[in-house]
């Protein structure tokens, strides 16, 4: 079992849920996040003074898949989160050792 967290543009975010929703994923947590990569945020004027925005607003959205899934959803997250621009986002990729559904007490992929 894997867990992948895929760091996006918030705007993207329906359109990545609907492209996972077409692969069978249903289950997801989403976060809004704020952070920053290589273009270090950016300056905005307001009121005639100029402002550095360093922490950007992301959506953070991680998933719980099996090893057979992983590559698929990758796919969709890459194809449907991209916009060929600077800070389109990260996707990270971790092992699971265990899930535990509270309610049932179902483990591992059952779980999922």
């Amino acid at each position: 079992m894997k867990l992948i967290t895929a760091i996006i543009k918030p705007f993207k975010l329906e359109e990545v849920r609907q492209s996972l929703d077409l692969i069978g994923i249903t289950g997801m947590t989403i976060t809004e996040v704020k952070g920053f990569g290589r273009q270090k945020g950016h300056t905005e004027l307001y009121r005639g003074a100029e402002y550095v925005i360093d922490f950007l607003p992301k959506i953070k959205i991680e998933i719980a898949v099996s090893i057979g899934q992983l590559e698929d959803v990758i796919a969709a997250i890459t194809k449907s989160a991209s916009t060929g621009k600077i800070g389109d986002g990260k996707i990270f990729v971790s092992t699971l050792d265990q899930v535990i559904r509270i309610r049932t007490g179902e483990t591992d992929q059952d779980a999922i």
